[in-house]
């Protein structure tokens, strides 16, 4: 009995070398979980095209558009591939944020944490007639009435744009979180809105911001980032510079399924470090206004572990957080 068991042991290890010598064997998808033109389809397809045009893959990579849910449909599809070292998807923090306010009973935790890629920022914008001139003006009013000032954002009520908003708040002293409105918009609608007076501040990403500052038409008052970003935006501080001691970074990164092969996990976590060192990555950075973070395997999984807790005392405030 104790042969037998040997001898099938010595085939498995000898299959999984075999396995890691010619993986990958055949084309792989990378999962956008939204529709095509957001963040996740543009890092999906970036780092495809990347990796083809350095030869770093020889395989043909698909990228699949899979929206719903705020990233739920892509998370639980995930699961129904574990252990398929062939199917990849993109992430950002909403991963975390849709399990902790109990839109999905999944988590990161059941992914593989391959690489964190990039950093990408908040931003926060008035129209060019408000009469607000800072973010610490703003935190000023809501400190006085929560009520009082309208955020709007492209995010749903508990997302990314809405707790950036909060985590800003939060950190200037304003009280009562829950207080604070926070109206959602599709996307195309909330400039509009901003425009047109019926919300007081957006709270967004860096890149929606851009094109409406060219144009004048709306002030940014400060950004998410650790330190100011390039470009157009060099002149807007960030929120430690306003005197408010909070960031909002909007990491995205790769992740594979469930018990996702230990052939596949190295060798991703390879091919993605040679990625981030040629000067193509450098330039599509560049082009998107993103910072370069790379953290492979367990040291993002500790990076979420930590980033989970923020957001849940938030969540917790503004009663979002589901047990």
């Amino acid at each position: 009995m104790k042969l037998r068991f040997g001898i099938f042991m010595l085939a498995v290890f000898f299959t999984g070398i075999l396995f890691a010598e010619i993986y990958p064997a055949k084309p792989i998808t990378f999962i956008a979980p939204a529709g095509p033109g957001g963040g996740w389809d543009t890092t999906a397809r970036v780092v495809s095209q990347i990796l083809k045009e350095t030869n770093l893959v020889d395989q043909p990579i698909i990228v699949v558009n899979m929206p719903g849910g705020g990233g739920g449909v892509g998370l639980a599809h995930m699961q129904s591939k574990k252990g398929d070292p062939y199917t990849m998807i993109v992430f950002s923090p909403p991963l975390l944020l849709i399990n902790l306010t109990g839109q999905t009973g999944y988590s990161y935790k059941n992914l593989t944490p391959l690489a964190m890629l990039i950093h990408d920022y908040g931003a926060f914008a008035v129209s060019k007639k408000s009469k607000f001139n800072s973010i610490s003006e703003i935190m000023e009013a809501l400190k006085k009435d929560p009520k009082s000032i309208k955020v709007g954002g492209i995010s749903s009520f508990g997302s990314m744009d809405h707790i950036q908003f909060l985590i800003a708040a939060k950190a200037a002293g304003v009280k009562n979180l829950k207080d604070i409105t926070y109206v959602s918009f599709q996307e195309g609608e909330h400039l509009a809105a901003l425009l047109g007076g019926h919300i007081d501040v957006l709270s967004t990403g860096l890149a929606e911001t851009v094109t409406a500052m060219q144009a004048g038409a709306v002030r940014v008052l400060a950004v998410t980032a650790p330190q100011r970003v390039g470009g157009i935006l060099s002149s807007v501080p960030t929120l430690r510079e306003e005197g408010i001691d909070a960031e909002f970074i909007n990491w995205r990164g790769f992740f594979g399924p469930p018990d996702m092969p230990s052939y596949a996990v190295d060798y991703w976590i390879n091919t993605f470090s040679k990625m981030i060192q040629r000067p193509e990555w450098d330039k599509i950075v560049s082009k998107y206004s993103w910072t370069k973070a790379f953290m492979n395997g367990k040291d993002f999984e500790n990076y979420l572990d930590k980033v989970n807790e923020n957001y849940e005392e938030i969540l917790r405030e503004i009663g979002l957080y589901k047990e």
